[in-house]
């Protein structure tokens, strides 16, 4: 198992947890702070998936004005993730 602590710049959150095992499937997240309903949506829906495969599908995603969103900064965490432990 592999495991990153991201600090997140620019969200309502602040922090993000993320867990994966040795074959890069997810295999829990946890948010600090933010919209708590919508962030464990997305906690749920990328359980189980590659790392890549959300990457894929959240990178970019803005939250209104902002540069950034969670799930955006999710993807963050998970580039570190697999960069740290390849």
């Amino acid at each position: 198992m592999k495991q990153i602590q991201y600090q997140t710049q620019g969200t309502c959150s602040q922090m993000i947890e993320v867990t994966a095992d040795e074959n890069d499937i997810i295999q829990d997240v946890y948010f600090e702070g933010g919209c708590n309903g919508n962030l464990q949506g997305i906690c749920q829906l990328v359980r189980g998936q590659r790392i890549d495969d959300v990457i894929h599908k959240l990178n970019g995603i803005r939250c209104g004005m902002k540069r950034t969103s969670c799930p955006d900064q999710l993807c963050r965490a998970l580039e570190q993730l697999k960069q740290s432990n390849s």
